[in-house]
C-alpha cells in the first residue's frame, strides 16, 4: 500500500490499496472524489475558485479547471460518473480582515466553488469539514471511503 502525496494545485487518482493523501489545508480546499464499486478515486488540492479572468498558467489551482481534468482522469481509470461522490474539508479563513470584502474570504469561496462544480457534475457531497480558521492534514482511504482530517488545534476525526 502506498499513499499518494497530493501538492498544492495539484490532483492524484489511485485505486485500491493505496491511499491519497494532502497537508497544509488552509484557505484551501480538499476534495475527494471516488467510485467506491470500482475502487477508483481521486483527491485535489483547490487554491483558488475560478480560473477566470486569471493570467495564471497553471489550471490545477483553480476549482473549475482542476476538477474538470481530474474527473476526466477518473473516468479514464474505471470510475463511472453516475457513481461518483465526494468528500472535502479545508477551507478555512486563516486571517482575519476587519471589513475585508468577499475576496477576502478564500476559504470560503473556494467551498462555494467546489460545491458548484461537483453540483454541475452531478455529484453529491457525502462529507465535509470546512470553515473555521485551522489547518488541516487529510487522507483518504479508497477502500473504506474514510477521510481522515487531523485538524492543528482541534485533534482528528473521520468523515
Amino acid at each position: 500500500m502506498n499513499t499518494l502525496i497530493v501538492g498544492m494545485a495539484d490532483y492524484k487518482i489511485c485505486k485500491v490499496p493505496d491511499s491519497l493523501m494532502t497537508i497544509g489545508l488552509g484557505s484551501c480546499l480538499g476534495v475527494c472524489v471516488y467510485d467506491q464499486m470500482s475502487k477508483v478515486a481521486g483527491m485535489a488540492h483547490i487554491m483558488l475558485p475560478s480560473s477566470r479572468d486569471i493570467l495564471e498558467n497553471n489550471p490545477l489551482k483553480y476549482a473549475d479547471t482542476c476538477l474538470q481534468a481530474m474527473l476526466e482522469d477518473i473516468k479514464k481509470s474505471g470510475g463511472v460518473p453516475s457513481r461518483l461522490k465526494a468528500k472535502m474539508a479545508g477551507g478555512a479563513q486563516m486571517f482575519s480582515f476587519g471589513g475585508g470584502t468577499s475576496t477576502m474570504h478564500i476559504g470560503e469561496n473556494n467551498t462555494q466553488a467546489v460545491t458548484k462544480e461537483l453540483k454541475k457534475y452531478g455529484i453529491p457531497i457525502i462529507a465535509q469539514d470546512v470553515g473555521g480558521n485551522a489547518g488541516r492534514t487529510i487522507t483518504f482511504d479508497i477502500e473504506t471511503a474514510d477521510l481522515h482530517i487531523k485538524t492543528v488545534k482541534a485533534g482528528g476525526k473521520v468523515i
